[in-house]
């Protein structure tokens, strides 16, 4: 179960998209329709909270993306260096503000939305001289599914994918495509694209058949292996996650046993530790043990990113926490 992933050495993992800050209801119930508490700003979006747990853990990695000239961009900027990512090429925006979640709970666990992208600085930057520069040097890209709602990431990322595989660098695809964010006909064109292109795939429950294009995951993974994918792993939350390799290799990762706080994040922390492991050399058995400890100490504290872990904190969680049998 050696790695088809290029090797940390071979350059940064590169990550484009949507940074936001995240704002957290405290009560629980359906939405937005009436005053109540309200706690953040925390850094977020799906695509920076990859890459912060990627940097945590000591991989090599740089964000592309663009954020206003305000505090909100600032928490998001100041949080990514302390976690060890190049940020030369995230803009900064003087016109618009640093894009915006805000996030209630309901009571069965699921979220309801409100973003602000379309209209805030999440959407405005491009490919420019400083971006061709960081792909040209780029060993791995990862490509999150939200970010495809975003015209300018859509082009940044159609560029990137074909100058990194052209220099031997890999390519990660998380579906991660939430309800709220509707893609158009050739949007979704472009994701099944990216998917036949992906040399990992990080599908979470129904992503896995939404990304194959077929029903049943026996048939999912026998298709995805048929269009080209070179290794999945399949985040399934309490139940724990499962690695399939082409060679028909599996592996089973029981899931830690947490007090869940906040699951925002958790899943991107996840694909980030796991990514990063397999790009430090590891098997995907220990990657895998990573991943889901990232995952699941992400939970434990409020705020998409607060939880991500370094590879101390990743080892003492480990040697510390039950696991499901």
């Amino acid at each position: 179960m050696a790695s088809t992933l290029a090797p940390d050495q071979f350059g940064p993992t590169v990550c484009v998209g949507e940074i936001l800050v995240e704002i957290v209801a405290t009560t629980v119930g359906n939405g937005f329709t009436e005053a109540q508490p309200l706690v953040g700003p925390y850094p977020s979006g799906a695509p920076a909270i990859f890459i912060s747990q990627c940097g945590r853990l000591g991989g090599s990695s740089a964000m592309i993306g663009a954020v206003g000239d305000d505090d909100f961009g600032r928490v998001n900027i100041d949080r990514l260096k302390r976690d060890g990512v190049d940020v030369s090429t995230i803009s900064i925006d003087a016109h618009y503000p640093t894009g915006s979640a805000f996030v209630r709970y309901r009571r069965d666990g699921s979220r309801d939305f409100v973003y602000n992208i379309a209209m805030s600085a999440a959407a405005r930057f491009g490919w420019s001289d400083d971006v061709r520069r960081l792909i040209e040097r780029a060993g791995h890209l990862h490509v999150m599914g939200s970010a495809l709602s975003v015209p300018s990431a859509r082009d940044v990322i159609d560029r990137a994918v074909d100058i990194v595989k052209a220099r031997g660098g890999t390519l990660s695809v998380d579906p991660n495509i939430r309800k709220e964010l509707k893609l158009h006909e050739a949007t979704e064109k472009r994701f099944a694209k990216l998917v036949a292109a992906a040399d990992l795939l990080l599908p979470s429950g129904e992503e896995l058949e939404r990304a194959a294009g077929v029903e049943g995951e026996v048939n999912a993974i026998r298709r995805l292996f048929e269009l080209g994918v070179k290794e999945i792993v399949l985040k399934r939350g309490a139940a724990g996650a499962t690695y399939f390799g082409r060679d028909g290799d599996r592996v089973e990762a029981p899931a830690f046993v947490v007090a869940e706080v906040d699951p925002t994040g958790a899943g991107d922390c996840f694909g980030g530790a796991y990514l990063t492991c397999r790009r430090l050399g590891m098997p995907a058995k220990e990657a895998l043990t990573y991943a889901s400890a990232a995952g699941a100490r992400n939970v434990t504290i409020r705020g998409p990113m607060e939880g991500a872990g370094t590879r101390e904190e990743l080892d003492a969680f480990i040697s510390s926490t039950e696991r499901r049998s």
